[in-house]
């Protein structure tokens, strides 16, 4: 089983941080090589990270979180051994 993926959990505040900071008209290039995050992985947090309001008034952004948090503990545990 090859490990060598490079993956990077990122913590929820700094991806929502990323997100806000776009939607406040920053541009991505921008965020991109002042954080030194890939422009493609900050299009994924903002797909995954705006809120889509449901016709009950939910929201789906809390279970595309935890989906992420699960993928990432997974990948470490897997590392483990």
């Amino acid at each position: 089983m090859n490990h060598n993926k490079n993956v990077n959990c990122y913590n929820d505040n700094f991806r929502k941080m990323m997100v806000e900071f776009y939607h406040s008209s920053q541009k991505d290039k921008d965020l991109s090589s002042k954080y030194g995050v890939s422009d493609v992985t900050i299009y994924s947090w903002i797909k995954k990270f705006t809120p889509v309001e449901l016709d009950d008034g939910s929201s789906i952004t809390h279970r595309l979180e935890q989906n992420h948090k699960n993928k990432c503990e997974n990948y470490k545990r897997k590392m483990k051994y």
